[in-house]
């Protein structure tokens, strides 16, 4: 086997191991000195007093200091900057007094050109064998990368949260835009009925989608009152758009002619002519005529695939005003609408909803409401007119929690129970 002068002797062969274990010696020697003087990290070594007794050659290079001005002559507190200085006095100082060892400290030092280096010192305590102390052995790591790498996390940081703050600030604009158009499709308020008494109330699920859901109420010659309320299918603003023209043609057929299949057959035409070419829109709505007589009010409507309306009388009992088979409005070009009449009494409330209402999920089962539920629901409130049964549905209604995932509208019609002739002492 060939080898050069300097190699190491392999195992087995009959070289001196004396020789051996010097040549070892001597290479452990040399780098134990070059590790110390050229590590990737600074040492030195200082008096109980600060003053540096030894330094490597890496930490002098940052410092871009030479030996003879430092070893004896600074303390390690001469190389930081004020703000290191004061910290070491501070914090740095008394724990390494306590508790013999610090680690992991971050410092900034005067590195060289008069620049401040970011470091990590990690100190210790050198004690004698009866334990007082003899001097301090200080490490310091460059952390000019992880300084670099903490302030880009920071920046990032504060830039993830402006941007948090700016998607807020844009969401909270859009909803109160959103909001403001939602009010836009619905009556600021009800009118005053005389003899009449009427209540409504509109829950929007999402404050960042427009829903569909609408009503009115608004007079006819002759003293009558038309009603509607319905639901556009979807959401947001192509169903906007579809609401705020079924609400204006509803009420511009009603001036013409307020018979309630009429009414419905001119918003189906609308809506068919309008959107036929493109994606449906449809919708569902009931729409009728209130007629005030002596003692009671006459009630004509119809409906176009809307969910029945509930009528609660003053007796405490509560029934829907059937209206089967009328088909949604907008679908087809000729479309059948189912109409109903009735007669509300004093004390008598209807009651017109969107499905929001039915189709609220309850329970831990997540069953639907229902409108067997709404029933017993309206029955069991005593008979005190329109608002008050509206009070108690958007209590209801509030309850579901996120149960309740649709937009909902509530219209409520009545007359007001009679009250009893005061009795006057003689």
């Amino acid at each position: 086997m060939c080898r050069t002068d300097q190699s190491v002797p392999e195992p087995g062969e009959g070289n001196d191991v004396d020789s051996t274990d010097a040549v070892f010696t001597s290479l452990l020697e040399d780098s134990a000195e070059e590790l110390y003087e050229h590590a990737p990290c600074g040492y030195l070594s200082t008096l109980m007093d600060g003053t540096i007794a030894k330094i490597n050659t890496t930490l002098l290079d940052w410092l871009g200091l030479d030996r003879s001005r430092v070893v004896g002559r600074m303390r390690f507190t001469d190389l930081l900057t004020v703000g290191g200085k004061l910290y070491h006095e501070t914090h740095f100082a008394p724990l390494l007094q306590m508790k013999g060892e610090v680690s992991g400290i971050a410092m900034d030092i005067k590195a060289a050109a008069g620049q401040r280096m970011p470091v990590l010192v990690t100190s210790r305590v050198k004690t004698s064998k009866d334990g007082e102390p003899l001097l301090i052995r200080t490490t310091v790591f460059d952390a000019r990368e992880r300084r670099a790498y903490e302030a880009e996390l920071l920046r990032g940081r504060r830039a993830a949260e402006e941007a948090h703050r700016q998607a807020e600030a844009d969401r909270a604009r859009l909803q109160e835009a959103l909001a403001v158009l939602q009010q836009s499709l619905l009556p600021a308020e009800l009118p005053v009925i005389p003899g009449l008494e009427a209540g409504s109330y509109y829950h929007t699920a999402s404050p960042d989608l427009l829903g569909g859901d609408f009503y009115d109420l608004f007079p006819l010659v002759g003293g009558r009152w038309a009603f509607f309320l319905g639901d556009v299918c979807g959401k947001g603003p192509q169903a906007a758009s579809v609401t705020s023209l079924a609400r204006y043609t509803l009420r511009a057929a009603a001036l013409h002619d307020a018979d309630p299949v009429t009414v419905l057959t001119t918003l189906n035409n609308v809506l068919h002519e309008r959107y036929a070419g493109g994606e449906g829109r449809y919708c569902t709505v009931i729409f009728g005529v209130l007629e005030p007589h002596d003692g009671h009010v006459g009630v004509h409507l119809a409906s176009g695939g809307h969910p029945s309306a509930l009528i609660q009388r003053a007796d405490g009992s509560a029934d829907y005003l059937p209206t089967p088979g009328g088909l949604l409005v907008g679908v087809l070009p000729q479309a059948p609408f189912t109409t109903a009449h009735a007669r509300l009494l004093p004390g008598d409330t209807l009651l017109l909803y969107t499905d929001g209402l039915t189709e609220a999920r309850t329970g831990p089962g997540r069953e639907m409401f229902g409108e067997d539920a709404l029933r017993s629901f309206t029955a069991a409130r005593p008979p005190s007119g329109p608002q008050a049964l509206i009070t108690a549905l958007s209590g209801l209604l509030t309850s579901f929690g996120d149960g309740l995932d649709d937009d909902t509208a509530l219209l409520a019609l009545g007359m007001p129970a009679s009250l009893p002739t005061p009795r006057v002492n003689t």
